[in-house]
């Protein structure tokens, strides 16, 4: 465990202490004190957590102190509250050096739910839309808002592809993880046999860009309308609201037609288009500063099987961590927090080591 110096922990305490002081004031303009504010509710638990450590060290030293008096009694209560001190500084320097490392930027970010029927025909594609159904449960207990931006319906049911934003506190950082292959192995409705089928669908989760984030020039797109010829009744097919653009540079083809209005498609066609050059832009300087693949948690690739839900033992078990969970049912009606509170937790242990080594 990387032990943070005192150096370290005083500066960090003082740049709060003078921002807290500069906040005090009122004399900053109105620009300069949203800057100063936003740096102070960065740093505060930062600082929290530094200054943990050093009551907790400073404890410690008065404790060792106390282990090498005459009085056997006074060094014996001594060494008690040694311990339970060590136990607690192991913690707060665990804390301290989680609220030190870099955070993706991302994180606090809306995202882009992407799902799509994989191999398995009609029972991939009912498959596709539990686990739509299971994000937006967790969505719900979370306090998040998930709006459909396209959805592709099967003729059995569920979905050969649906994609929906997530909005809310924290959404990126906890569905981040999400991304790759979710593998089922349950009877389908349509067995008369009771085989065991296996059937597959593949999850993207991407951080939802903003305006300002990806500049796209109108010369660089290339805009193709035509009627709907999906589900929505005859006036979806009378006019050409369907949207199909192409970014000519990347070769990127986003096809928008849920909407009636060929102005609403061609919103929300540039919002996933924006989105996905975000990502895309993401990936290249992440493989240009690390030149190595992700940390196998976060790798986010979308060939990688990720995690299997086994209906006849009613367990889902996710392969990255060899974490099984017998509780299939719960976790499909969006109860997902030790999952994916599991997904966070070997992410920091990773990024921990990493620094250590």
């Amino acid at each position: 465990m990387t032990r943070i110096s005192p150096e370290r922990i005083a500066q960090i305490e003082a740049r709060r202490d003078e921002l807290q002081a500069l906040m005090a004031t009122g004399d900053l303009p109105g620009d300069r004190f949203v800057q100063v504010s936003k740096e102070y509710a960065e740093l505060e638990p930062v600082a929290a957590a530094a200054g943990d450590v050093r009551r907790l060290r400073a404890e410690a030293e008065s404790l060792e102190h106390m282990t090498t008096e005459a009085d056997a009694e006074l060094r014996a209560m001594a060494a008690e509250e040694l311990a339970d001190n060590q136990a607690k500084l192991a913690a707060a320097d665990r804390a301290l050096a989680l609220a030190l490392l870099p955070r993706d930027a991302a994180d606090a970010r809306p995202a882009m739910l992407e799902i799509r029927a994989g191999t398995g025909g009609d029972e991939a594609a009912l498959f596709a839309g539990d686990l739509l159904r299971m994000y937006q449960r967790y969505a719900d207990a979370e306090g998040w808002r998930v709006e459909l931006i396209s959805a592709s319906p099967s003729d059995a049911g569920g979905y050969k592809e649906v994609v929906a934003s997530v909005t809310g506190s924290g959404v990126f950082a906890k569905l981040k993880f999400e991304s790759g292959v979710h593998r089922v192995q349950r009877v389908p409705v349509t067995e008369s046999g009771g085989r065991i089928h296996t059937s597959a669908a593949t999850v993207a989760v991407l951080p939802e860009a903003e305006d300002v984030d990806v500049q796209i020039d109108d010369k660089d797109l290339r805009i193709d309308v035509y009627r709907s010829s999906g589900p929505g009744g005859q006036s979806v097919n009378t006019t050409d609201s369907a949207v199909r653009i192409t970014h000519l540079p990347t070769g990127l083809v986003v096809i928008q037609q849920d909407e009636k209005s060929q102005h609403k498609n061609k919103a929300k066609a540039l919002r996933v288009l924006r989105t996905r050059l975000y990502e895309a832009e993401r990936e290249r300087l992440h493989a240009e500063r690390s030149g190595t693949r992700r940390a196998m948690v976060g790798s986010g690739d979308r060939s990688e099987r990720i995690r299997t839900y086994n209906f006849p033992q009613g367990r889902v078990t996710d392969h990255r961590i060899n974490l099984t969970l017998h509780r299939l049912p719960e976790i499909l009606e969006g109860e997902m927090d030790e999952l994916i509170g599991a997904l966070i937790a070997e992410d920091e242990a990773q990024r921990l080591a990493a620094i250590d080594g």
